[in-house]
């Protein structure tokens, strides 16, 4: 989750003593954690699952089950941890993508239906750790503007948008290869709804995020040439 805090010119975290920055620390590294291991477990099935590869909806999902069940645990681990800390970190945004995920997992653990796509889907968790570095470097008291943060901010941006947004069209490709098929067939109309329309949601919000980080990016790049020309 991308945690929001907004600090003043004389920064935020443990070293004002800033409580909230304090009890988020633990979440995130908790966050990154999760991110990690569940990216890389991803890379690992699409690579050498070759049962969930041949039949991406009916493959043996023991795998992509455990993988998504790791992820619909932290999902409600961190809904808890936004109404916790509403006032500070609400945003309807991440609150929409966490049901979404977990309506459309839910599926996967109940039925072992669509494990390809299901991972497929996590490898979006290999931006997290950026997205979190970028607020632990905020709460420290780093300069929007400092390189370190500018270089963060680029890897942020160029993950995201591999991992989010230019894997869109073969998904898609993926999905339309599979349509029709006695496979597709045999999932009935509630699956299939649960796979596109949860899909499509997704892709708008992380359009929306990618538009976010973009401008964030090109703002701190501005400031960061205003600075050094001043």
């Amino acid at each position: 989750m991308e945690f929001q805090v907004e600090r003043g010119s004389g920064g935020c975290g443990w070293t004002n003593g800033c409580e909230i920055c304090s009890s988020l620390a633990f979440p995130l590294c908790v966050s990154t954690l999760h991110a990690v291991i569940v990216g890389l477990f991803c890379l690992y099935i699409l690579w050498y699952d070759a049962a969930i590869n041949a039949n991406p909806i009916w493959g043996d999902p023991w795998l992509v089950k455990l993988n998504v069940a790791v992820t619909c645990g932290y999902l409600l681990y961190d809904l808890l941890l936004l109404v916790r800390y509403w006032k500070t970190l609400g945003d309807s945004l991440f609150v929409c993508h966490h049901l979404v995920a977990l309506y459309a997992y839910g599926y996967v653990l109940s039925r072992g239906v669509l494990p390809y796509f299901a991972n497929f889907r996590l490898l979006s968790e290999l931006s997290t750790p950026f997205v979190n570095l970028r607020w632990f470097l905020d709460a420290t008291g780093w300069s929007r503007t400092s390189r370190l943060v500018l270089a963060n901010g680029l890897a942020m941006m160029v993950v995201f948008f591999m991992v989010r947004i230019a894997v869109i069209p073969s998904y898609y490709m993926q999905v339309y290869s599979w349509y029709g098929t006695p496979e597709y067939e045999r999932l009935g109309l509630g699956v299939q709804l649960a796979w596109i329309g949860p899909s499509i949601a997704l892709e708008m919000l992380n359009l929306i995020w990618m538009y976010r980080i973009v401008r964030g990016f090109y703002r701190a790049l501005c400031w960061s040439k205003t600075y050094k020309a001043a």
